[in-house]
């Protein structure tokens, strides 16, 4: 017990706030993490996987480095555990891909500093995404934003804007207050709500068909 104490470090940033958590989220930026955690958590349970919101990422023994903390972030190769903080390399690696969400008052670091950041810490994939109406000022008002690290190069948009994600073999689309995942065949990525409400329509729809009144069984 004595020595793995030792190598534990009480950050600063895990028992205060920072920045980001003093400026709060609108419900549009809640509701959009949300729904991606569910999507990406059902995509993904097949395989071992962490996905975690807003938890704070940390490089060094510092105890008052500045975390990282993207809205979303997707750890491959390991078990999603309850942890207060993660510490790249000793609790696990860096998360393969990260998503941020705009706000007023990161949208401009969310686009110009957090990429570098990420890439430092070894992230191989990162989106922003602005789900605001209207859409914070940018370039024609585009909403999604992409970066694949292991290439060096911000990920040119295709049709609709949307971007190609290799770490989550899935195409990102933009939807106004959505950002939607769709795989290959062009069939929308569900929540496990949306998937079991589906198979149950579809039953309801064979009984049907069968003549049976599928309320009365």
């Amino acid at each position: 017990m004595a020595k793995r104490l030792e190598h534990e470090v009480a950050y600063y940033y895990d028992f205060h706030p920072t920045e980001e958590d003093l400026m709060g989220e609108t419900s549009v930026h809640a509701a959009l993490v949300h729904y991606l955690i569910d999507v990406l958590t059902w995509h993904l349970h097949g395989q071992t996987c962490a996905v975690y919101e807003n938890l704070n990422f940390y490089q060094t023994t510092h105890p008052k480095e500045y975390p990282l903390a993207p809205d979303i972030a997707i750890i491959k190769g390991v078990a999603f555990q309850h942890v207060r903080s993660w510490r790249v390399r000793k609790t696990g690696p860096a998360p393969q891909v990260v998503f941020e969400i705009a706000s007023e008052d990161t949208w401009k670091k969310d686009l110009e500093e957090k990429p570098d950041r990420h890439a430092r810490m070894g992230v191989k994939e990162c989106f922003a995404y602005d789900p605001n109406d209207p859409p914070i000022g940018r370039e024609a008002a585009r909403r999604l934003f992409g970066w694949q690290f292991d290439r060096g190069r911000e990920i040119p948009a295709g049709a609709g804007g949307q971007l190609w994600s290799p770490s989550l073999d899935s195409f990102l689309v933009p939807d106004q207050e959505y950002l939607r995942l769709y795989d290959r065949t062009g069939q929308r990525r569900l929540t496990q709500a949306e998937t079991e409400t589906r198979r149950a329509e579809a039953l309801a729809e064979k009984l049907r068909s069968l003549g049976i009144d599928p309320h009365q069984i």
